[in-house]
C-alpha cells in the first residue's frame, strides 16, 4: 500500500475521530494519555524516558499517566495517531501536513526536537556519483522526508524524479531490500543508513547535511487536546528536557544512556554517537524556541508543502498549497486562516527554557 492509499483509508477515521472530540469538548479533562514514536536517533529519548522512570515522574506531578509505545514502522505510527488511537506522535515536519493535517487532524508541534544534518541519505550501489542515479529504481518510503530528499538530491543536478522511478518500500524492510541483488539505489535514515553503509558496495552520495533545517524533527499533538489539557504538553516537554540532559551530559550517566539508547536502535556507544554527530539536535529549550520562532520556518514550510502540493498529497481537489493552513508561534498563518491544520507553538519549550513547568 502507498502512502496516498494509506492516507486515504485513514481519513475516515480521522473524521470520526475529531467529529467524536468535539462532540465530548465539554467533557472533563482527560487524565489518561497515549503518544507514539517509532525508531531514529532523535527520537530515542522517548524509550529511554518510558524505561527509566521519567516519564512516571512527569505524568505524576500533572496527575495524570502516560502510555509511550514503540512502533517498528514509521508510517504506522502517524496512521494510529490519525485515526485517534494517540493522543501524541513523533514525526518529520513534511509527514505532519500529509498524514494527520492532510486528514484533517488539527496537530501542534509541542517539541521541536533537532533537524537532520546528515542523518537521511541517498545510497546507491557500487556507484559513487549522485548523477549515476539516473535510469535507476529508487527505494524509499514514497511521500515521506525520503522522498522529499530524493526530490532535493535531483533538483541540484538539474534533473526530477522523470529521471528514476520510486519504489514504494517500508522503512521495517529498507535493509533486507537493499540486500537483494535487484535493489541499486535507496534513500532513507538512520539508524538504517549506518547499517546499510556497513555493506563495502554502498556509497553515500547525497545526505541532509545539504539542505540543514528542512527536514525536522518534532514530537507533535492533537490541537484539542492540547487546549483541553494543557498539563500534558507540559508534562511533554518535561519529560524530554529532562531525558535530553542527561543524554548530551559528558557523564557517566549521560554515556550509559546514549549506550542504551544505541542498543536499543541496534546499534553500539560509538553508532549511537556517530548519529547524533549528524543530528542538530536542541538540547536547549531556548535554542528550540530560536529555531522555531526564526523567519526562515515559513520558508522551509513553503518548500515542504509546495512539494506535497505538487504530489497530490494535501487532499482530494486541493487547488493549490494554500488548502491547508499552517500557523506559527507568532500568530501567522501560512495558507488557508479557515483551514489551519497544522501549528508550531514554543509556549511548551519556553516554559522549559524559564524552569515553568
Amino acid at each position: 500500500m502507498t502512502k496516498f492509499n494509506t492516507i486515504l483509508s485513514t481519513l475516515a477515521a480521522a473524521t470520526l475521530a475529531v467529529a467524536g472530540f468535539c462532540g465530548s469538548a465539554q467533557a472533563a479533562p482527560k487524565k489518561d494519555f497515549k503518544v507514539a514514536w517509532s525508531i531514529y536517533v532523535g527520537w530515542m529519548p522517548w524509550g529511554y524516558a518510558a524505561d527509566h522512570g521519567i516519564v512516571k515522574k512527569w505524568a505524576d506531578k500533572y496527575g495524570i499517566t502516560i502510555d509511550v509505545t514503540q512502533f517498528n514502522d514509521y508510517v504506522e505510527s502517524m496512521n494510529q495517531y490519525t485515526a485517534g488511537a494517540f493522543d501524541a506522535v513523533t514525526l518529520a515536519n513534511i509527514d505532519g501536513i500529509s498524514i494527520p493535517a492532510a486528514g484533517g487532524v488539527d496537530t501542534t508541534a509541542v517539541i521541536v526536537g533537532d533537524f537532520s544534518n546528515g542523518n537521511d541519505a541517498v545510497i546507491l550501489k557500487s556507484k559513487d556519483k549522485l548523477e549515476d542515479i539516473k535510469g535507476q529504481n529508487v527505494n524509499l518510503v514514497e511521500y515521506s522526508v525520503s522522498h522529499y530528499l530524493l526530490a532535493r538530491a535531483l533538483e541540484s543536478i538539474g534533473a526530477t524524479e522523470r529521471d528514476v522511478k520510486v519504489v514504494n518500500t517500508s522503512d521495517a524492510d529498507m535493509v533486507a531490500a537493499y540486500q537483494t541483488p535487484e535493489v541499486t539505489a535507496v534513500v532513507t535514515w538512520n539508524p538504517l543508513v549506518s547499517t546499510i553503509l556497513q555493506d563495502p558496495s554502498a556509497k553515500k552520495v547525497y545526505d541532509s547535511a545539504k539542505i540543514p533545517g528542512e527536514i525536522i524533527d518534532l514530537l507533535v499533538a492533537n490541537t484539542g487536546t492540547l487546549k483541553d489539557n494543557p498539563d500534558f504538553g507540559k508534562a511533554l516537554a518535561g519529560i524530554w528536557y529532562d531525558t535530553i540532559k542527561i543524554m548530551a551530559a559528558d557523564s557517566d550517566e549521560g554515556k550509559a544512556a546514549r549506550e542504551a539508547m544505541g542498543k536499543a536502535s541496534g546499534t553500539d556507544l560509538a553508532g549511537f554517537e556517530a548519529q547524533l554527530a549528524v543530528t542538530r539536535l536542541f538540547d536547549k529549550p531556548a535554542d528550540a524556541v530560536s529555531f522555531t520562532a526564526s523567519p526562515e520556518l515559513p520558508k522551509t514550510m513553503d518548500r515542504v508543502r509546495n512539494f506535497l502540493f505538487e504530489k497530490g498529497l494535501l487532499g482530494n481537489g486541493a487547488a493549490s498549497a494554500d488548502v491547508i493552513g499552517i500557523e506559527y508561534p507568532d500568530g501567522s498563518v501560512q495558507g488557508d486562516k479557515g483551514n489551519v491544520k497544522f501549528r508550531f507553538t514554543t509556549a511548551y519549550m519556553d516554559a522549559a527554557a524559564k524552569g515553568a513547568l
